[in-house]
């Protein structure tokens, strides 16, 4: 059977779409974007993938795969281990945006060749890779069904020297996390958390005027004073927790 032809707007499309991932992929380096081929298996075999499917203006799966640095430093992190496949969403996203409006599933983490075996059995996967100095980094892929006709604006993609190299906690600068307050904790029996209702009150570990955990990711990172600001609740930061003296 002769293989799907993959025209050039395709490849324009997809590079397009990979140079809106690279603007907001955590790298430890600038990156450019190479020139777009058929997605292959070996296109990038180390680092890690995330794929995800979305659907809206345009139908497909798209597929990032980041080098080791970055799934280290997510794994290493001061703040505990984090999570990869958010820290790459928002490049996924952008790389489905660059075909209209879209939403994009959870999506998953899977090892390179897995992902982009998957995506390179689609009629007309096309990989991106992004290279520092020639050498491959990173891959942006996409399958889409089928491909819009037109091609779409591009965006100039980033240049060596754009930015310096960065490491460890630096390429999670922009790395959105979930941040919560908890004003304190206890233990219950299934019997009486059965037994809670409307107008019951729960105890906590913490005496009244107390200051208020601040975590990140699970993990505790400051204290401080619970505060109204604009009639929603704030807290406003009193001690920095210093890694290694969190509660237990």
């Amino acid at each position: 059977m002769t293989a799907p032809t993959i025209t050039a707007p395709q490849l324009a499309l997809a590079r397009n779409a990979a140079e809106q991932a690279l603007a907001v992929l955590p790298t430890s380096r600038p990156l450019v974007t190479g020139e777009p081929t058929a997605a292959a298996a070996d296109t990038l075999t180390e680092g890690q993938a995330i794929t995800a499917r979305f659907s809206g203006a345009a139908v497909g799966e798209v597929v990032v795969v980041v080098g080791q640095d970055l799934a280290d430093a997510m794994k290493e992190s001061p703040l505990g281990e984090l999570d990869l496949t958010a820290a790459v969403r928002p490049a996924l996203e952008a790389a489905a945006r660059a075909f209209g409006p879209t939403v994009l599933d959870p999506g998953q983490l899977l090892e390179p060749a897995v992902a982009l075996s998957a995506l390179a059995a689609k009629d007309g996967a096309v990989a991106v890779p992004l290279l520092d100095g020639g050498q491959v980094r990173a891959v942006v892929a996409l399958a889409l069904s089928p491909w819009p006709a037109d091609q779409g604006g591009g965006v100039a993609p980033r240049t060596p020297g754009a930015a310096a190299i960065r490491s460890g906690l630096d390429m999670l600068h922009d790395v959105e996390m979930e941040v919560s307050a908890e004003l304190g904790r206890t233990r219950m029996s299934v019997r009486e958390l059965l037994s809670l209702s409307p107008g019951a009150i729960v105890e906590l570990d913490r005496a009244a005027g107390s200051p208020a955990d601040l975590l990140v990711n699970g993990r505790l990172i400051a204290r401080g004073e619970v505060v109204v600001v604009d009639e929603n609740f704030g807290i406003r930061i009193t001690e920095i927790v210093a890694p290694g003296s969190e509660r237990e």
